[in-house]
């Protein structure tokens, strides 16, 4: 009888369509020419050339493959039983990172995209100000982007004095518990020195 407990490996993660392709694109190219040997970038270009060149019907295929997959991957995580991944806490102390220059474009123009389609949802706003963003020009994406590295260069400032304070409550708590320990090795000295 075996007395050890059995390990729960943690389900593996569903993959999307497009991993479904290549893996599949990957298989059959290494049939059709076993002596070829691609680099992981030329690879991945061909691939996704050839995954935007395929028809919709021929993509519904790797979709309904992603969403089979992501089904047992559901009822995997239920049947889970092992440790979950915790997020590491936040320390509310520290300085939160700047935006990036999209972000800053988005923010901008959240409130006016929303106003002209009310029915939108958040990701239909973002699609929309990805595709102005994209459509704008490198000079008017200036503006945006000079916001952007000031604020990345505060965060930085304030990364810097943030670690500094960091560090010097480490060194002070330190600094207490040696005293204490200091201090309570001295009792018990003068305690057995006492009773004597």
């Amino acid at each position: 009888m075996n007395m050890a407990k059995e390990i729960q490996l943690r389900p593996k993660v569903n993959v999307s369509s497009y991993i479904h392709f290549l893996l599949n694109y990957r298989n059959k190219f290494k049939e059709q020419q076993p002596s070829i040997y691609l680099g992981f970038q030329e690879f991945s270009r061909k691939c996704s050339e050839k995954w935007r060149s395929i028809s919709k019907h021929e993509k519904a295929k790797y979709e309904a493959l992603a969403k089979l997959d992501k089904a047992r991957y559901q009822e995997e995580m239920m049947n889970y039983v092992g440790k979950k991944k915790k997020r590491r806490k936040r320390d509310p102390h520290a300085p939160r990172r700047p935006p990036s220059s999209f972000l800053l474009f988005c923010q901008e123009h959240y409130a006016q995209l929303k106003r002209e389609n009310p029915d939108w949802s958040v990701v239909q706003v973002a699609k929309a100000s990805g595709k102005m963003w994209s459509a704008k020009a490198d000079i008017e994406k200036q503006p945006y982007e000079q916001r952007a590295a000031a604020l990345r260069a505060k965060y930085h400032e304030d990364l810097k004095v943030y670690h500094a304070q960091r560090k010097a409550r480490k060194n002070s708590l330190r600094g207490l518990a040696k005293n204490q320990r200091r201090r309570s090795g001295q009792a018990k000295s003068d305690n057995a020195g006492g009773s004597n």
